[in-house]
């Protein structure tokens, strides 16, 4: 078997069916590769880059096509490597990684659909006959009665576990966070334990900072453990990206000097970028995005050393079906798996993208059963969800501000 062609397909839909997540964001964008066989097998891949940049994904891809076109598609590990180096002062972390997750992503659909097995067994093997999963809230919308509805919605649809953002969301005001350390740490609690008196113990609750993706503040050492020992009493899952990824110190001293489990690395990039946080024990729970963290091939190694440190994994996936399901296929074959992020009532970039192959259960997800990835990627759908330019998503600043 040969690999014909590669080519990138960018999208923009709906960004979700989820009432609340829609209050602070109507659309998205996606960018899915698509390598061509000489035998007729076509795999496909996402890159969480076209959620951010899609405009640039396509001029990336045909930068490495021609490492690619004429190979043995079976290669991943080589034909990566070729890529990697390829694009060495460019690539080792950031967007070209991140783009390579994509293309390393499909590879591994082609393998998968070749060998007729999921590509969970073809890493290894499902470690986990079911795995806990939560619903990703993102923002938490208030006031607290609103916040309230929202949690009701994703109990409704058979979640055990939700996460809700640092601070306060309404669609008038945007995101209100304080960086005053009993500011912040009084928002908290309250919000706490306004769901701990309305939804009970057995609720699992995971917080998400968002530190350095919100244009309101950026919390230091100090505020981040004032939050974190405010809320410590209602038994917290984890809390998600409490400081900026530039203070590596910080997370190491938070994780030492806390007893919240301290996750993050949704904005890592290949194993190099890791393993400076891992080896720091930076983060209590690792969040890799297969989508994101140079593909599959990476995220593994990723996993490997994250056990190594007697660290778990929760799955991060914001991405579009692609990156949805290529996710919950390295969480199967992860050991260290404690979670997995779940976008709730996901748009028709995921529902349509997804082959039917994604099944939960009273909170559980099951591992996925058909060859390959488990996602489709037809002309109707492509034809139906044209890109949009200036679709991606950003952070606004002065003189560049996102619409929607």
């Amino acid at each position: 078997m040969k690999i014909t062609d590669v080519k990138t397909a960018i999208l923009t839909g709906p960004c979700t069916s989820d009432p609340f997540l829609s209050e602070c964001r109507k659309r998205r964008s996606a960018a899915f590769i698509e390598i061509y066989t000489d035998s007729g097998i076509t795999g496909i891949g996402e890159t969480y880059a076209g959620y951010f940049f899609p405009e640039v994904v396509p001029k990336i891809v045909n930068f490495f096509a021609p490492i690619l076109i004429g190979q043995d598609p079976d290669n991943i590990e080589l034909l990566w490597q070729r890529m990697y180096h390829c694009g060495n002062y460019w690539c080792r972390v950031g967007l070209g990684s991140a783009v390579l997750s994509g293309i390393d992503a499909a590879l591994w659909d082609i393998k998968g659909k070749r060998e007729k097995k999921p590509v969970y067994q073809l890493l290894g093997g499902a470690k986990h006959n079911k795995l806990l999963c939560y619903a990703t809230g993102g923002p938490s919308n208030y006031p607290l009665e609103k916040l309230e509805k929202k949690i009701e919605f994703y109990l409704s649809l058979g979640f055990t576990a939700v996460k809700i953002g640092a601070g306060s969301f309404t669609k008038e005001q945007g995101l209100i966070i304080s960086q005053d350390p009993a500011q912040a740490a009084d928002c908290e609690a309250k919000k706490m334990d306004f769901l701990r008196k309305r939804f009970g113990k057995d609720l699992l609750i995971m917080i998400d900072g968002h530190m350095g993706n919100n244009d309101s503040c950026i919390w230091n050492l100090q505020t981040a453990y004032a939050v974190v020992e405010a809320i410590k009493e209602y038994n917290v899952f984890f809390f998600e990206e409490p400081l900026h990824y530039t203070d590596i110190s910080g997370y190491a001293n938070l994780c030492k000097m806390t007893e919240v489990p301290v996750a993050g690395g949704e904005c890592l990039t290949s194993f190099s970028e890791w393993y400076t946080f891992v080896s720091n024990d930076c983060f209590d729970i690792g969040q890799p995005d297969a989508a994101f963290t140079g593909g599959l091939t990476e995220f593994m190694k990723i996993s490997c050393l994250l056990q190594s440190r007697n660290r778990k994994i929760a799955t991060h996936s914001w991405g579009a079906g692609g990156a949805f399901m290529q996710n919950i296929h390295c969480g199967f074959a992860s050991e260290n798996t404690a979670i997995l992020e779940i976008a709730p009532a996901f748009g028709p970039l995921h529902s349509e993208i997804i082959d039917d192959d994604f099944h939960m259960k009273d909170g559980y997800v099951y591992p996925p059963s058909k060859p390959g990835l488990g996602i489709k990627l037809t002309d109707d759908i492509k034809n139906r969800y044209k890109f949009v330019p200036g679709s991606g998503e950003f952070n606004s600043v002065p003189g560049k501000v996102l619409k929607e």
